[in-house]
């Protein structure tokens, strides 16, 4: 294990931030781990990195970079047959982790397919897409305690998940490193949600009524490449804004004036509200600043043209939660981490 310093975090953030790491090492082990957070625990603050897909760098990273790479994928028959506990180590890419499950028939996350980023970083954010959040087929995680080096399970309900949320991002933020997740899938009689408007439209247009899980896996990943910028093409974060949760008052006052508001109900009280089209119209969508700016097909999605810094990228979304709120009452969450 060797310490490089002064490291550029350009290729390892999916936005192409070119922020700088005091010290960057990558760690291939458990046991790679635990050793580097006794030898430097007293000395040095940590920055603990997965895929850098739901991030924001608007700052060079004054701290010892964890570059999480422990690969391993491991599978568990459950006695039923009908269901397999499928464990993967933090480095694994997700969209190879999704494929692995496909190809083995395991279903209940092919939903999630493309999304970018590693396995750790997903109970973080409790990912979700198209009517499926991590949550639904969650068993547990395996994390390591920063400050003592102890091992400790968390299991779905004590990860508290919420949308796009979790026990990670807030009271425990930076206190536990992820290392492993667990999560029941099944092997048949595959539950399948094809509900949403674009998969059933995609599924619809190759005449496919009965789909397959890689059916519907290869649905999603149509829609997503149809909408979404490729990281590697231009840089960005997937989806910078959380969709606004809004009260049945406030939805209702709106729809008087935007008839075609598009929504989700929640429950009786709550209704959900595509943050995409709240931005799109406030103008922004296929608007640059410099080389920041808003994709052309997907308002929700800010990007990288060029060179452009975090503060840059971090002011454009300044100015649309501004707009916003102003136009819609509505305060915008940010989805990615800003560091």
């Amino acid at each position: 294990m060797e310490i490089t310093y002064n490291k550029s975090l350009k290729n390892l953030n999916t936005f192409g931030i070119d922020a700088h790491a005091t010290g960057y090492i990558a760690i291939h082990s458990e046991r790679e781990l635990t050793t580097i957070l006794s030898q430097y625990r007293d000395t040095t603050t940590f920055f603990i990195l997965s895929g850098g897909s739901n991030m924001l760098l608007t700052q060079n990273i004054d701290a010892l970079v964890l570059h999480l790479c422990i690969k391993g994928i491991t599978t568990d028959v459950e006695e039923d047959k009908n269901t397999v506990l499928v464990t993967a180590n933090a480095g694994e890419n997700w969209h190879d982790f999704v494929q692995f499950c496909i190809r083995h028939n395991y279903g209940g996350i092919e939903n999630l397919s493309l999304i970018p980023g590693y396995v750790g970083s997903a109970p973080i954010q409790n990912i979700g897409a198209y009517g499926v959040e991590l949550k639904d087929t969650f068993v547990k995680c395996e994390t390591i305690e920063i400050a003592s080096g102890q091992k400790k399970t968390f299991t779905a309900e004590e990860c508290n998940f919420g949308y796009r949320n979790s026990i990670f991002k807030n009271e425990l933020k930076n206190k536990y490193i992820i290392t492993q997740i667990t999560l029941r899938l099944t092997t048949r009689h595959h539950q399948l949600y094809t509900s949403y408007g674009a998969i059933e439209n995609a599924l619809a247009a190759k005449n496919i009524s009965q789909p397959s899980i890689q059916e519907v896996a290869e649905a999603v990943i149509e829609i997503r490449k149809s909408k979404l910028p490729d990281p590697a093409k231009i840089g960005n974060s997937g989806s910078f804004f959380k969709n606004p949760i809004v009260t049945i008052e406030l939805f209702n006052t709106l729809q008087q004036t935007y008839t075609d508001i598009p929504h989700y109900h929640i429950d009786n009280n709550t209704i959900k509200i595509p943050a995409g089209w709240l931005i799109e119209q406030c103008g922004f969508k296929g608007k640059k600043q410099g080389n920041a700016g808003v994709h052309s097909k997907q308002a929700l999605v800010l990007v990288n043209y060029g060179d452009a810094t975090g503060k840059e990228i971090l002011t454009l979304s300044t100015d649309i939660k501004a707009s916003v709120l102003k136009k819609f009452n509505i305060s915008l969450e940010t989805e990615v981490n800003i560091f």
